[in-house]
């Protein structure tokens, strides 16, 4: 039994096959467009990451997907209610996707019984070197504008303390000395 196109909807026995076919035939944004950054608050602004293996757990989460290539992780903070990122998706990984594999990956893994998180989250495309520059800068020091370390290197849940990440995009450099 093949697909079939009835009246601009595709079958399969007489059965349109809904979104599923749309979602799956869904096209990504091009690669030069798709660095964000993001935040996501914990629900009810609970301090759950002042706890250190609560805030251990969710870095091992965020770096294991970094690492089986879900997508780039340019620069990270973990706050005691919320966290920041500045994150490039894989080609095949929407926005929403990537996300949801942080949000999703870490509630899975803690086990709660209560709420993790609020159900949505902040993103901001990254659009220019400087924009790029100036938002690692903000998630790279807020522990300090926060007064939870003294430089930014000491506080150990941010990427100011880690190896080196991934490297700014390729397209963001391109606008080196260009207007935006």
């Amino acid at each position: 039994m093949g697909l079939q196109a009835h009246e601009g909807k595709l079958q399969k026995g007489g059965f349109s096959l809904g979104l599923f076919v749309y979602a799956a035939r869904m096209r990504f944004a091009p690669q030069e467009t798709r660095t964000y950054f993001v935040t996501a608050i914990t629900a009810g602004r609970r301090s759950l990451f002042q706890v250190t293996a609560t805030a251990e757990l969710f870095q091992r989460t965020i770096l294991g997907y970094r690492s089986q290539g879900r997508f780039l992780l340019h620069a990270f903070v973990i706050m005691p209610d919320h966290f920041h990122a500045l994150i490039t998706p894989a080609t095949d990984v929407s926005l929403e996707k990537a996300m949801q594999f942080i949000k999703g990956g870490f509630s899975f893994r803690l086990k709660s019984k209560l709420d993790v998180w609020t159900r949505s989250f902040n993103e901001s495309q990254i659009s220019s070197e400087e924009k790029f520059s100036n938002c690692v800068r903000y998630i790279e020091e807020n522990p300090v504008r926060r007064g939870l370390a003294l430089t930014a290197q000491a506080y150990p849940f941010s990427s100011a303390a880690h190896e080196s990440l991934d490297p700014m995009p390729l397209h963001l450099r391109s606008h080196a000395g260009r207007a935006i």
